[in-house]
């Protein structure tokens, strides 16, 4: 098939697009980079080097003989996005292209509106260059578990049988977002399964757990192959975090009670899904949603078991509860459905002690070029960056 896929040098993109073109489908990566820029705008980087975009694509044709084509280009100009449906003709297209990051969206007004911007606009532009070239092509759309929220039932797949006053119907689940990230692929959701009820277009949505490991078949066949190993407090997930942290003596940062509980993804799992969507489209018209995950743990679960495994190898581990940046609930239920993947053929693997030290590892092996100022969290979701506000009538205050 020819495969369209948006924002594919990220970290999950850039992992899709190998082992998408390691099956035979011919692969367009779209991306604007923006995720690089913010590093070097930042003084972050990926733990894990990664090579250029054009190193990648070069890298992948001499170790496998198959081509991937890309663009330079953003989501939110539509002239460059349709030119690119318009040449490529694409049978599906994989949308990673959102900036994705809860922390990012509440630095400040500036980054929220940016990440609204971007993510809700592209995704925008997307369905309507989806209608305007290419009206039977699949659109499969990475969404978040945190659309949810934490709801004290249970969390199905998308859509819930109400019952209200005699009458019944099927409806969307109620969203709880936490951040303005959040909130944009709300907004996103909405808009797909709007297109396609008046467009006829086909979309899975699915609303993904938080993604953990850096290596897969592809991407150890040549360093140059590297996804990113993110660990900062903006883009690193707690996991990647407390890996970092025993690696380098510093305390395992729990935030608050350390009972929030997420879904969680292997990243090996996180491509197979793709692939299991792609391969089993939705119908003219549908508006279907996954829930891409496999198992859930809270954070002191996490912590606890990185504590563990660093022991076992001689760190000295430990954890220390901090105060919590997020507003969010720190002791909650969470029970979430995540069946039709697995349906459709997904074999999960599942968190381990093997996959934890590979983790833990990664970190010894690049311990010199951890930054634990980087680790330490600055972005609190009750307050912003001080700003200059103009009223009405011209005067600052």
């Amino acid at each position: 098939m020819r495969i369209l896929i948006l924002g594919g040098d990220g970290y999950l993109g850039w992992a899709q697009s190998l082992y998408l073109s390691s099956k035979g489908h011919d692969i367009f990566i779209f991306d604007n980079l923006m995720r690089r820029h913010f590093d070097l705008e930042h003084n972050f980087s990926s733990l894990l080097p990664i090579a250029t975009l054009q190193e990648r694509v070069k890298a992948w044709k001499e170790v496998s003989g198959r081509q991937i084509q890309f663009r330079i280009g953003d989501t939110t100009d539509y002239e460059a996005i349709a030119a690119v449906f318009r040449e490529f003709q694409p049978e599906a297209v994989v949308h990673f292209a959102e900036q994705r990051s809860a922390p990012y969206s509440m630095i400040d007004r500036k980054h929220a509106v940016f990440t609204q911007v971007n993510n809700v606009v592209g995704t925008l532009n997307v369905l309507y260059a989806i209608k305007e070239f290419t009206p039977a092509c699949h659109l499969v759309k990475l969404g978040t578990m945190g659309e949810y929220g934490t709801p004290n039932i249970d969390i199905e797949e998308g859509f819930i049988e109400i019952h209200h006053k005699g009458r019944s119907d099927i409806l969307p689940y109620p969203k709880q977002p936490n951040s303005f990230y959040h909130l944009s692929k709300v907004h996103d959701s909405h808009n797909i399964m709007f297109c396609c009820k008046i467009w006829g277009i086909r979309s899975t949505d699915l609303n993904q757990g938080i993604v953990y490991g850096f290596e897969t078949d592809e991407t150890v066949l040549d360093p140059r192959l590297a996804t990113r190993m993110d660990y900062d407090q903006v883009y690193g997930t707690a996991l990647n975090r407390f890996c970092i942290q025993a690696s380098v003596d510093y305390p395992l940062t729990v935030y608050g009670q350390g009972q929030q509980t997420r879904g969680y993804i292997n990243l090996r799992d996180a491509i197979r899904c793709i692939e299991l969507a792609i391969a089993s489209p939705a119908q003219e018209g549908e508006y279907r949603v996954f829930n891409q995950m496999t198992e859930q743990f809270s954070l002191l679960e996490l912590a606890e078991m990185v504590v563990k495994q660093a022991q076992e190898v001689g760190l000295h581990a430990r954890m220390v509860h901090v105060a919590n940046p997020r507003v969010e609930a720190e002791e909650h239920y969470y029970n979430a459905a995540h069946t039709r993947l697995i349906d459709l053929g997904l074999e999960p693997h599942l968190l381990s002690g093997s996959v934890l030290q590979s983790l833990i590892n990664l970190a010894i092996t690049q311990r010199e070029h951890i930054d634990p100022e980087l680790i330490v969290p600055t972005v609190n979701w009750r307050t912003t960056k001080n700003e200059v506000v103009h009223t009405n009538d011209g005067v600052s205050e």
